[in-house]
């Protein structure tokens, strides 16, 4: 017998949300934890929104990800990509000044939301169908990490966006292969995803419904 009790989410907020979450590390997995735990957000009527900075496809991925047509299906949970097609220093044709520019304007947008969160009640329930403009109770900057070890953006103004970060809003940090420093003194929560084995390195190209 299935139980339907869990269907119909309505909106709530959160009672104990306001950290800041890191997630890095060469293992696979960072940006689905994100999103395992902004499906679960949503699942309690929290309202969730995703910015990624870093996946914009590439020879052996599709634009169209798997990832956004799940989210779709998600009451309360959207989404937002401001990456450059291919990925920065891999010889796929793509432009390194065209990556550091799309970069910087996911900063720019991550900006633009935090200030809107500011500006919102997160204390009280959102609508689940709301722009993000109108406040969020989790934002997931998904592959900010990895365009600051890049050196598309400053880890400067990676901190300066944790710090300008409203005091109700969880903010969750994925990507890049090193550890981030920076961050040491401006996160509750830091985990890194270590790689023991990947089929990448024997020659496995990138598989749909798994890494895109």
């Amino acid at each position: 017998m299935t139980d339907d009790s869990h269907r119909g989410v309505e909106p709530r907020a959160p009672a104990e949300f306001g950290l800041v979450q890191a997630w890095w590390g060469d293992g696979k997995g960072k940006t689905t934890a994100a999103i395992g735990m902004g499906a679960r957000a949503a699942g309690h009527g929290y309202r969730v929104h995703l910015l990624q900075f870093m996946k914009g496809g590439a020879a052996s991925v599709e634009d169209v990800r798997g990832e956004y047509g799940a989210i779709e299906q998600i009451d309360g949970f959207s989404y937002e990509h401001t990456g450059h097609y291919g990925w920065h220093g891999f010889a796929d044709g793509s432009d390194d000044d065209d990556h550091a520019a799309k970069a910087r304007g996911g900063l720019e947008r991550a900006r633009d939301l935090l200030a809107s969160a500011a500006d919102a009640d997160l204390t009280e329930p959102l609508a689940l169908d709301g722009d993000p403009e109108a406040g969020i109770h989790m934002l997931i900057l998904d592959e900010v990490l990895y365009a600051a070890n890049r050196g598309l953006i400053d880890p400067a103004e990676v901190v300066g966006l944790l710090d300008s970060k409203p005091a109700n809003l969880e903010l969750v940090c994925t990507g890049g292969h090193e550890r981030p420093a920076y961050l040491d003194d401006h996160v509750d929560l830091v985990s890194e995803v270590r790689k023991e084995r990947h089929p990448i390195d024997a020659g496995q190209r990138a598989r749909k419904g798994t890494e895109f």
